[in-house]
C-alpha cells in the first residue's frame, strides 16, 4: 500500500516529476528499482520510505538487481559482519555497471553515514554513484535527478539534525503488520554503540502527524502496528506539546480498530512505571517489554555508560511483572565488553536466571570504529569470550524450557502470519512472544485467532478456541 504524509514536499515532488520524464527517456521503458536492506527495522522502515519515493519516481520495484536501473543498499553499521556483508553485495554491482553504464548504484544508511566508510567507496568503489547519509534520504528524486543529468557522483552525509521530514511517500512491504517511526537518533551515547554518530540526535515526530499515519494504517487493513525509535521511551523531549512516549501509547490505543500496539527499544534509564502502568491499563498494547539490559554488572555498566545499574533495573523488572500478568519479557545482552572479567559475566547469568526472560538477543562484543570503547583494553582473548557466550546460551536455554512448560495449557490471542512448519497447520504470534502453531489455511492470514497451547515438541501447537 502507498502512504503519504498529509504535508506536501513541492521541491522534491517537483523533482520526482522531472525524474520520472528523464528516466522513461534515458531507458526507453519504466525503470525498476532495488533497494537491498541490511539491519534493524527501523532500516526496514526506512526502505518502506526509499522505495515510497521511488514508486513516486516511475520507477518499478524488483527484488533482483540484475534487472534493475536503480540499485539502492540501505545499510547497518552495528556490527562489523553488516558492513562486510555490504562491501560483498556492493562489489556485485560492478560486472552490471559495466555492462550497463546508465544503472545508478547508492550506498545509504548508518554505514554509509561515516566518513571513513564513505571515503573507501570513493576510494575503491568508483561505480558507486551516490553514497547518502541518514538524515538526506528525503532527498532522493533530488539526487537522482542530478545523476541522471550528468552531475558527477554524489556524497551527502551532514547531519543537520533538523525536524523529522513529513513529507516522504511510504510503499509498505506488508498489508496486516506495519512499521511506525516516531523519532529518530539517539543522545545515549553507550560507549559501545555507533548509532549517536551516524543517527544524530533524538528528533521526535510530532505527535499528530503519528497519529495520522496510524490511522491511515489502520484504515487500510494494519493489524500490527510497532512503533519505532532507538530509545521510544525517550519520546516527545524538546517537543512543545509535552506529550511524551506514555501518553503517546493511550492516544494510539484510543484509536477505533481492532489492532495490536508494539513498540521498540526501551532503554532502563528512562523506563518508568508510568510507562508500565500504560501498558497494564492499554487493552490494545501487547504484553511484552523489550529491556536491554546488557550486563548485570554494575561496574561493566557503568563502563558501557548505560546511567543505571542493576538494582534500578530489577527494580523496574519486578514491577512490570506485579502490573501485567503474564508480561512477556526479552533483552540484549553483550558478553566481553573491554575490561569485563568471568565475575562480571557470571553477575550477567546470575540475573537471567532471576529474571527468567523470555527470549534473549546475545552478541560477542564488537569495537566499532569511532566509539570510546573501540580504545578501550580488551585482554580477554575472543576463544574465551566464545566459552562464556555459549555457557550464558546454555543457561537461557534452560530457562527457555521451564518457560515454555508453564504455557502449556493457557489461551492466546494470536495473529495469524504465516503457514506453519506442519502442512495443514498455520502459524501466530501471541502478545507477547510466545509463536504458537493451529490447525487451519491461509484464509486466517491477517486474522486474530484465539488458541489454547496443549503441547510444544520445539513448537508450540495449540488448537482453536474462537475465530475471529
Amino acid at each position: 500500500m502507498l502512504l503519504k504524509s498529509a504535508i506536501s514536499s513541492g521541491e522534491q515532488s517537483a523533482y520526482a516529476e522531472r525524474v520520472k520524464k528523464l528516466a522513461y527517456k534515458i531507458y526507453g521503458k519504466t525503470p525498476l528499482a532495488c533497494v537491498v536492506t541490511f539491519g534493524c527495522q527501523q532500516n526496514v522502515s526506512d526502505s518502506e520510505r526509499l522505495k515510497g519515493e521511488l514508486s513516486e519516481m516511475g520507477y518499478g520495484l524488483t527484488d533482483d538487481i540484475n534487472e534493475a536501473q536503480f540499485i539502492i543498499f540501505n545499510t547497518c553499521a552495528v556490527r562489523e559482519h553488516a558492513e562486510d556483508r555490504v562491501y560483498g553485495n556492493v562489489g556485485v554491482t560492478k560486472a552490471l555497471k559495466k555492462q550497463n553504464p546508465n544503472i545508478i548504484v547508492a550506498v545509504c544508511g548508518c554505514m554509509a553515514q561515516r566518513q571513513s566508510v564513505a571515503d573507501k567507496i570513493k576510494r575503491s568503489y568508483p561505480y558507486v554513484d551516490m553514497v547518502l547519509g541518514t538524515q538526506v534520504q528525503h532527498r532522493l528524486p533530488e539526487f537522482i535527478y542530478k545523476r541522471l543529468s550528468g552531475s558527477g557522483r554524489i556524497f551527502e552525509l551532514e547531519l543537520l539534525n533538523e525536524e523529522i521530514p513529513e513529507n516522504v511517500p511510504i510503499k509498505r512491504d506488508g498489508t496486516f503488520k506495519g512499521w511506525l517511526p516516531i523519532m529518530y537518533g539517539c543522545d545515549n551515547f553507550c560507549t559501545y554503540c555507533i548509532v549517536p554518530y551516524v543517527r544524530g540526535r533524538e528528533r521526535s515526530r510530532q505527535p499528530e502527524a503519528i497519529i495520522a499515519e496510524a490511522e491511515e494504517m489502520i484504515a487500510a487493513g494494519c493489524k500490527e502496528i510497532t512503533l519505532l525509535g532507538q530509545n521510544v521511551n525517550s519520546y516527545g523531549k524538546g517537543l512543545e506539546s509535552g506529550i511524551g512516549f506514555a501518553e503517546l501509547l493511550r492516544r494510539i490505543n484510543a484509536l477505533p480498530g481492532d489492532f495490536r500496539i508494539r513498540f521498540m527499544t526501551s532503554h532502563p534509564k528512562d523506563c518508568t512505571h508510568e510507562l508500565i502502568d500504560t501498558i497494564r491499563d492499554c487493552e490494545k498494547v501487547s504484553r511484552h517489554l523489550h529491556l536491554p539490559f546488557q550486563s548485570g554488572s554494575d561496574r561493566i555498566l557503568k563502563r558501557m555508560n548505560r546511567r543505571y545499574d542493576r538494582e534500578k533495573y530489577l527494580e523496574l523488572v519486578n514491577y512490570a511483572k506485579e502490573q501485567i500478568p503474564g508480561l512477556s519479557l526479552t533483552s540484549d545482552i553483550i558478553v566481553g565488553f573491554p575490561g569485563e572479567t568471568y565475575e562480571d559475566f557470571c553477575d550477567t547469568v546470575s540475573l537471567i536466571r532471576e529474571v527468567k526472560f523470555s527470549s534473549l538477543f546475545t552478541f560477542i562484543y564488537s569495537p566499532r570504529e569511532g566509539t570510546p570503547a573501540a580504545a578501550m583494553e580488551d585482554p580477554v582473548t575472543r576463544a574465551e569470550k566464545g566459552k562464556w557466550f555459549a555457557e550464558l546460551l546454555a543457561a537461557q536455554e534452560e530457562i527457555a524450557a521451564e518457560n515454555e512448560q508453564k504455557l502449556i495449557g493457557t489461551s492466546h490471542r494470536l495473529l495469524c502470519d504465516a503457514r506453519g512448519t506442519t502442512d495443514g497447520y498455520m502459524s501466530g504470534h501471541s502478545e507477547g512472544t510466545a509463536v504458537v502453531e493451529f490447525q487451519g489455511d491461509e484464509s486466517m492470514i491477517g486474522k486474530f485467532i484465539n488458541v489454547r497451547i496443549e503441547e510444544c515438541d520445539g513448537v508450540f501447537k495449540g488448537k482453536i478456541i474462537t475465530e475471529e
